[in-house]
């Protein structure tokens, strides 16, 4: 069936993030528990593409890979700490590490047995000097993520030429476009606006 969603193109070109769940391969759901997000999925979830959620998906994507070198992540055994609160945009950022590394506060999924256990694994306000840290629960390594967008872009400005005083017709109409374009100048900027710390 030819889906309806159409969306840029670049999107198709951000490398997707591959983890294995123990709980979907108990449960039968996918074939030895691989999982794989891509970018697409992060704009179903949120609804939309913008600086956040670009940059939450490269934090998670560079920090994973960080963390766990030729490994493959494993959902569900990843702590999560962010160090902003939920009256900010920290929400959208932990929507994001929640989809993809499966980390909850206290609305997750209970476990099985004691096995599968996806609460108290996301915690916010934490004293660290990035935007996230994550850890692995089997080796108890960490990372710290730090992002910085004006390193590449400024949303702001953007988004201001649109819904300005001094907008045009012309910049409303072109703003969809133009917005995109800023996020795809972020995905190819990656190591420029993500800096990774063990």
């Amino acid at each position: 069936m030819k889906s309806n969603m159409k969306y840029p193109e670049f999107f198709n070109d951000v490398k997707p993030i591959v983890l294995k769940d123990k709980l979907s391969e108990f449960l039968g759901s996918t074939e030895k528990g691989i999982i794989e997000f891509s970018y697409i999925d992060i704009v179903k979830m949120s609804g939309h593409s913008c600086g956040v959620t670009s940059g939450a998906y490269l934090m998670t994507l560079m920090g994973l890979k960080e963390l766990y070198g030729e490994e493959m992540p494993v959902r569900g055994e990843i702590k999560v700490e962010l160090s902003g609160t939920l009256e900010d945009n920290t929400g959208v950022f932990a929507q994001v590490f929640m989809l993809i590394t499966g980390a909850t506060s206290n609305t997750g999924f209970l476990g099985i047995k004691g096995s599968f256990n996806r609460r108290n694994l996301l915690f916010y306000g934490a004293d660290i000097h990035s935007n996230v840290r994550f850890t692995r629960l089997d080796t108890g390594k960490s990372v710290e993520v730090k992002y910085d967008v004006t390193k590449a872009v400024y949303p702001g400005e953007i988004l201001q030429s649109s819904i300005g005083p001094y907008a045009t017709d012309e910049d409303k109409k072109t703003f969809p476009v133009r917005w995109q374009q800023m996020v795809k100048t972020i995905f190819d900027n990656a190591d420029k606006v993500i800096e990774v710390k063990v």
